[in-house]
């Protein structure tokens, strides 16, 4: 029987996004999102060995220049919040353990002089992939002292941030200004300097909980090498430039190779770049200095307009390469999952900072497709790529482990959905996602907490119902999504005519009581996409789909020459699904096939199409999704 009471989880500022000032909520998900993530804590969160993720830093034989060290950095982030899950089945308590076992294994390998890692001392600090391993080290203490804020055990957390604190103090000495390596931070690793000075933000983390000037030192020491050496990351100035992130090589560096899947002087990766930007946030944040704010979102909003695909997801070969306008072709290794998810967070710390609903729109789009996509049909694997044409399959094992860096990062996604889905500012709750769910929020102008119900299966229908169960004055700020052409709000029965303000919400105050509603109503009309040729639909946020499994026809057939236009969109009508792994199925007609010369022909086919998230969601090669779909040219074209 499938359980619909899925989870409540405290999502406090201190997991992980250094914001000590973010508000506080209590959400209990339900519905078809609340299900997936339940599953996923229980089969893959729950379920990680986490003996085996704390095993090589025993063990300082690594001499290939792997990551082996970055995947318990990446498992704390969500096991941490995840531990005060109140769930039947005790998920909470079991997983606390898992994490207390892991925590005293990364403090028992910590080494005298600071260093925990396992790269032997000549190699240390090094091109490869040591700094990067103590990036996500420091970030899982101090995700572990967070937790343990809340909990009371405030011995266990110090000795985690103490431990923070000397394996950071250890970077400085090795290579901070005048280390004792005699090589610059920027200048170890790989890509050009963004995967070592991607430890920026957690050593902006460790300077907010700890006040400790000589971190915030450390961490403009390190912005300095991320924005002024010529051959060095230069995150500011060619953004500034108007530079595009798939064409930053040769500004004083040079790409080594081409196809290496690790390179030392190449400024496309995708994943390490935004990880940079997620630092430089949290440093603009510590300084008030916004020319950092100011590059994050001109970067931004360059993603979205070249590399980000109708699945919110992006990379090939996990760099840029001007997706966007490719996305209808078979390239390599397309929407890396490690991509998504930080695009993701980049986005949720945009939104954070700013307010502007766009980047909410974009987190929407990326996470309902891109993201659950990447999740398999049981829960307890994330792939490493997702493209969006063909079959899905399990992720290669990185580093000699059964494991790779996609999989240890998958449930951060989730946990990303979740912070960004309510905030409290000042009498203000600001409500941005629409899952099925309980929500409570502080707000002390309020006198306390509120609590409300959200009802819905948006985004499979497009009704979103509020049920406040607290009395009092305060506002509840609706964001109305940029994609939505029209939208409709009542409260209590009555039409709200008030329009959304500069920002993208609609902003209630009033007096409320217990018992009211707010009744949203969400245009979900199918929009048609072209490009170059090939046809895609969307509905609302959501990308559809074909599927092999419902045997209707070849999922290549061409689209017949100017048959659909802008003003003929096909009628697409919601059906009985039938298939316990597939979220949302339509029926359409299509003109398709090339034979519309005889009278059979010419007929229009019926065919159905699922949420993209759902399509090929069987890992097999026999199960295959198509999103993109060729468009006959005409004679003269």
């Amino acid at each position: 029987m499938k359980r619909t009471f899925l989870f409540a989880v405290a999502l406090l500022a201190l997991t992980g996004f250094g914001s000590v000032e973010k508000g506080y909520a209590d959400v209990q998900l339900r519905g078809w999102v609340g299900e997936r993530f339940t599953r996923m804590v229980e089969n893959h969160t729950l379920k990680t060995d986490v003996r085996y993720l704390t095993a090589p830093f025993a063990v300082k034989d690594e001499r290939r220049e792997r990551w082996q060290t970055e995947f318990w950095g990446k498992y704390m982030h969500s096991a941490v919040p995840y531990a005060k899950l109140e769930l039947e089945s005790g998920v909470g308590e079991n997983l606390k353990a898992k994490i207390d076992a892991g925590v005293d294994a990364i403090l028992a390998s910590q080494e005298p002089s600071g260093y925990i890692g396992n790269y032997p001392e000549e190699l240390r600090c090094g091109r490869g992939w040591d700094v990067w391993g103590m990036k996500y080290t420091m970030m899982g203490l101090l995700h572990y002292f967070d937790g343990e804020l809340g909990t009371g055990n405030g011995e266990r957390g110090k000795r985690a941030l103490d431990a923070c604190k000397r394996l950071c103090d250890y970077v400085i000495a090795e290579i901070g200004p005048g280390g004792r390596r005699g090589r610059e931070l920027w200048q170890t690793g790989n890509w050009c300097g963004y995967a070592s000075s991607s430890i920026l933000e957690p050593v902006v983390w460790l300077y907010r909980r700890t006040g400790e000037k000589k971190y915030l030192d450390f961490a403009s020491y390190i912005v300095k090498g991320m924005t002024e050496p010529a051959n060095g990351p230069r995150l500011i100035d060619l953004v500034l430039r108007g530079v595009s992130v798939a064409d930053r090589n040769g500004y004083g560096n040079v790409k080594e190779h081409g196809n290496d899947y690790v390179e030392a002087s190449d400024r496309r990766k995708a994943y390490e770049m935004m990880s940079c930007y997620q630092g430089l946030l949290e440093y603009g944040q510590a300084t008030g200095d916004g020319k950092f704010l100011a590059a994050a979102e001109a970067t931004a909003d360059q993603i979205i307009q070249d590399e980000i695909n109708l699945a919110g997801g992006a990379s090939s070969g996990e760099v840029w390469y001007h997706g966007a306008r490719k996305q209808h072709l078979p390239y390599i290794h397309q929407q890396e999952t490690c991509v998504t998810i930080t695009w993701m967070r980049l986005l949720a710390k945009l939104a954070e900072i700013t307010g502007k609903v766009r980047y909410v729109d974009e987190l929407e789009k990326t996470f309902y497709n891109a993201y659950l996509a990447s999740l398999n049909i049981t829960c307890d694997e994330f792939a490493a790529y997702t493209p969006l044409n063909g079959s899905r399959s399990r992720g290669h094992r990185h580093c000699q482990m059964h494991t790779n860096c996609c999989n240890a990062n998958g449930p951060r996604g989730f946990l990303t959905f979740l912070l960004s889905m309510v905030r409290a500012r000042g009498d203000e709750i600001i409500l941005d996602l629409f899952p099925s769910a309980t929500v409570k929020v502080s707000l002390p102008s309020a006198g306390g907490d509120v609590t409300f119900d959200v009802y819905t299966d948006y985004p499979k229908t497009g009704v979103v119902d509020i049920s406040c169960k607290t009395s009092g004055r305060y506002a509840l700020s609706l964001r109305i999504p940029s994609w939505c052409e029209s939208a409709t709000v009542a409260v209590n029965g009555a039409k709200v005519e008030d329009k959304p303000s500069a920002d993208g919400h609609l902003v209630l105050r009033r007096e409320w009581k217990a018992g009211d509603t707010v009744s949203m109503n969400f245009d979900l009309r199918v929009k048609v996409h072209r490009l170059d040729h090939c046809v895609a639909f969307t509905r609302g946020p959501i990308l559809l789909a074909r599927d092999t499994r419902f045997g209707d026809g070849l999922l290549d057939e061409p689209i017949r020459h100017g048959m659909i236009r802008g003003d003929s969109t096909p009628v697409f009508t919601p059906v009985r699904n039938g298939r316990e792994n597939m979220w949302m199925v339509f029926e359409t007609k299509l003109p398709l096939g090339c034979h519309w010369t005889s009278e059979d022909g010419k007929l229009w086919s019926s065919v159905r199409f699922c949420d993209y998230a759902s399509a090929a969601n069987q890992w097999h090669p026999e199960n295959a999704c198509r999103v993109w779909f060729p468009e006959e040219y005409g004679r003269n074209e």
